[in-house]
């Protein structure tokens, strides 16, 4: 078997591979306001994500001040209300399946050790139901960011867009590392799609992809010392000569 190289430590921090390496899904941020100019220039760099046929099927609603505030109230409001009345989960359902209807090994036991991982720096364990739900609750607060991103697409796209969707929103996330600021894409928000969609002025023709906060990280917050494993190339890659 030959014998691959070392993986050589990042050494320019300007660098793409240093911006890809220093994300990970930021869960505190500082209430520091992040420039519009900013946001904008972020957005432009990634808009230059590869799509099929340059169909370009992203739409981005930003949200700041009174409307992402009103957005956390109004979701945060409905989570709590499951809580109290399970039944009126039935009423909020994803318009796709972003995670498998029946996990299976190996991603079973990564999502298990994921999100032990996180309660456990929270000093969460099982029975912890009112911490869970709070920290549940942190989601739709956008971890505190400044910034809340929706990202929608028209329903009459085929699945590919959603590949193409995953680029931009890679693109995305990278450009702000470049420039000292965290992100953390959220799928949780796509079960309120009926409150966040009319709240952003979606039309009827558009599904919700995911929600993602923006803003400058809390180096001081325990859990934004989490930082997951990857595998190793060896374990997901087939070489074929």
């Amino acid at each position: 078997m030959t014998q691959l190289p070392t993986r050589k430590i990042v050494q320019d921090p300007s660098s793409v591979d240093a911006a890809i390496e220093s994300r990970f899904s930021a869960r505190a941020f500082l209430p520091k306001p992040v420039p519009r100019e900013l946001i904008e220039d972020i957005l432009h760099v990634a808009s230059r994500a590869p799509s099929g046929n340059n169909a370009q099927p992203w739409k981005v609603y930003v949200l700041q001040g009174a409307s992402r505030d009103s957005l956390v109230g109004k979701v945060c409001a409905a989570h709590d209300a499951i809580r109290a009345n399970p039944a009126l989960a039935a009423e909020y359902r994803e318009e796709y399946d972003y995670y498998p209807r029946q996990w299976i090994s190996p991603y079973i036991e990564r999502r298990r050790e994921n999100g032990w991982s996180l309660y456990g720096l929270l000093g969460i364990t099982k029975i912890d139901k009112d911490k869970m739900h709070a920290q549940h609750n942190r989601n739709f607060r956008f971890f505190d960011a400044p910034v809340g991103l929706m990202f929608t697409v028209d329903r009459i796209m085929g699945q590919g867009s959603l590949l193409d969707y995953g680029m931009f929103l890679q693109n995305i996330m990278v450009a702000a590392r470049a420039r000292g600021l965290h992100t953390c894409p959220q799928a949780a928000w796509n079960s309120f799609a009926k409150i966040n969609l009319p709240h952003i002025g979606a039309g009827l023709d558009e599904m919700l992809v995911c929600g993602m906060a923006l803003g400058y990280l809390d180096e001081t917050a325990v859990v934004n010392t989490l930082h997951t494993p990857r595998e190793a190339v060896q374990g997901i890659t087939t070489w074929l000569d």
